[in-house]
């Protein structure tokens, strides 16, 4: 195999992709086996839905039920969505085109909410204002916890945009506001698409905040019929139209997006736009920021301060919050280990190799990642009670479903991680004799690990807060931190939940902040 190299027009070799067809074997083998056990819970619930005949299933998501859920569904997202479009924007150009006072510092608390499960927010509001069940409660506390994924691309774009167009509109008349909504809007779109796009699959695919706020959604409803009846097929036919739905919002999102862009021409580069002054808007622009902040990130940490505050020896079990917590760190890292262990294959491939094969490993590793996570997990249900049924209630299934879940997140980490590593040395090695898999093993990996490992670590993370398919799939008598939140907080347990809620948070922020000490 020749060196793999070429020449940038400017300066030093850039690494190539290797030809199509070149996948070796030692490669393509157990990326092709973890590729066809992220898609085989998928495969298996359309079967499963279609076990009794299309037509039993066709009169499954055609009754009213399955309407008034579809709706409630669709409502959410749309109110959530638009409520994060505001709310993200407006903090976007605000922390980055004004000259709003502690500028970074309002930048870095609205991110925060991304750190907060929406079951936990849920919780905070709901045990404030228990008024607030319902459509009310659901839509604010999925807004408080999601607006971070529109605000972050927004803000970088903002950040790239060449503020001569806005120039150019101002000195041809226009005032700030038309200046704002037909020159720098359109230059977010895409920004902003990406952002609702993922708030809109969070919220389709929430199960935690839904089901303490008792609103009925597609998640809320497939979980209740598998618990009534016995007949798990409404349960599979339902998220069967869950995956339709989150399958079509990617796609149409997708084709609206095309190839449209927005990138600046000609030479040199785009000087940093002026801080608007905000003048007489700058008491409301620092309380918009305040009241946001506050809503998403103090109110529910004084929250759960209160909760903790008032909880007693009743209350309190020490022995059973050490007994959860032990178990949630045990089964995170199983299941963050198996996922770094299937993500290594495909992310190697999908960093070194281009052709069909690479693409279909790749896009099949992030196929369970684009849906619910109680979909997943009942796909495995039924999975385990036909064909393995040992398994059913076992841990071997739950780390299963999590590394289906989240298998993505450990493939990309491997594959930005694997093309940092410069795959001369690997040639080098191939010419002198190293099999494929000596090659992964002796060069690719040790490369490699700093980023693989800072994968494994926010696979951890995300596996601590999972919450739908833990429920489903947890072995019996074991609690995690966020089943036991979930229960204490269904019936009505405040006090006892809260411990569970400050664990949890105070766990995953131990390796969010390694992570963020690591990319630093």
């Amino acid at each position: 195999m020749g060196v793999s190299v070429g020449k940038d027009p400017g300066t030093r070799p850039v690494p190539r992709l290797r030809p199509p067809g070149r996948v070796p074997w030692a490669l393509a083998l157990p990326a092709a086996l973890a590729a066809a056990f992220a898609l085989l819970p998928l495969v298996y619930l359309g079967v499963r839905a279609l076990e009794h005949g299309p037509g039993y299933a066709w009169n499954i998501v055609t009754t009213e039920r399955a309407a008034q859920l579809l709706g409630h569904s669709v409502a959410l997202a749309a109110v959530v969505v638009t409520a994060c479009l505001v709310l993200g924007i407006s903090l976007a150009w605000l922390t980055t085109r004004t000259n709003l006072p502690w500028a970074r510092g309002w930048a870095v608390l609205v991110t925060l909410p991304l750190a907060v499960p929406s079951y936990v927010a849920a919780f905070a509001w709901l045990s404030a204002v228990p008024e607030l069940s319902g459509f009310t409660g659901s839509a604010l506390s999925l807004t408080l916890v999601s607006f971070p994924y529109v605000h972050l691309p927004v803000a970088a774009a903002l950040r790239r945009t060449d503020p001569a167009q806005e120039e150019a509109a101002r000195s041809l008349g226009l005032g700030p506001l038309r200046t704002f909504r037909r020159v720098t809007l359109p230059q977010l779109r895409p920004a902003a698409a990406g952002g609702a796009v993922l708030v809109a699959l969070y919220v389709l695919s929430d199960f935690g905040a839904v089901s303490l706020m008792q609103y009925d959604t597609f998640t809320r409803g497939i979980y209740t019929s598998y618990r009534a009846s016995f007949d798990r097929t409404p349960a599979a036919a339902l998220s069967v139209v869950l995956v339709v739905l989150t399958v079509a919002l990617v796609a149409t999102e997708a084709r609206t997006r095309g190839r449209a862009g927005y990138a600046r021409t000609g030479t040199g580069t785009a000087r940093p736009a002026d801080p608007a002054p905000l003048g007489k808007w700058l008491a409301p622009a620092l309380g918009w920021c305040a009241a946001v902040t506050a809503a998403a990130v103090a109110f529910p940490l004084a929250t759960l301060g209160y909760w903790l505050a008032v909880g007693n020896s009743a209350t309190w079990d020490p022995a059973r919050l050490t007994e959860t917590a032990t178990a949630t760190l045990g089964v995170a890292a199983a299941g963050a280990a198996l996922t770094t262990v299937l993500a290594l294959p495909i992310g190697v491939i999908a960093a070194r190799h281009r052709g069909r094969t690479a693409h279909l490993l790749e896009q099949a590793a992030y196929a369970g990642h684009a849906l619910p996570g109680i979909t997943i997990a009942l796909s495995l249900v039924f999975f385990a009670v036909r064909y393995a049924h040992p398994l059913y209630q076992e841990l071997p299934l739950l780390v299963g479903a999590y590394a289906v879940l989240f298998l993505p997140v450990a493939v990309a980490a491997t594959r930005a991680a694997v093309l940092q590593a410069p795959p001369l040395l690997e040639d080098v090695a191939r010419s002198l004799g190293r099999g494929p898999w000596r090659v992964l093993r002796e060069i690719t990996v040790p490369l490699a690990a700093p980023g693989v490992a800072a994968g494994a670590a926010l696979t951890f993370v995300v596996c601590m807060k999972e919450l739908p398919a833990t429920l489903l799939l947890r072995p019996t008598g074991m609690d995690t931190l966020a089943t036991r939140l979930w229960t204490e907080t269904g019936t009505a347990s405040y006090a006892a939940a809260a411990p569970y809620a400050a664990a949890l948070i105070l766990l995953a922020a131990i390796p969010s902040y390694l992570l963020g000490r690591h990319r630093t």
